[in-house]
């Protein structure tokens, strides 16, 4: 292989390689930005039905016990046992 040639690949590998430290970062960022979208979100359900913290918990509780075998309770439960 001539010296060109290995050139050229080297400068097409460092080209793809911005690009993807680009598309990295474009994706951090929108993860980021869906979760405070979603963070939010959440926020005003709670607060649009005014339930203090007490209150929330006690209704997060409920829908857990009330969960189907297989739903994601079971899931974050063994998360829980995890940590």
């Amino acid at each position: 292989m001539d010296d060109t040639k290995l050139k050229k690949i080297g400068a097409e590998l460092s080209k793809a390689r911005a690009k993807r430290d680009e598309w990295d970062r474009k994706v951090k960022d929108l993860e980021r930005r869906y979760r405070e979208a979603e963070n939010t979100c959440i926020h005003d359900m709670v607060h649009a039905a005014n339930l203090s913290p007490e209150d929330l918990a006690e209704l997060i509780k409920k829908a857990f016990q009330a969960a189907p075998v297989g739903d994601g309770a079971a899931v974050i439960h063994q998360n829980e046992e995890d940590e």
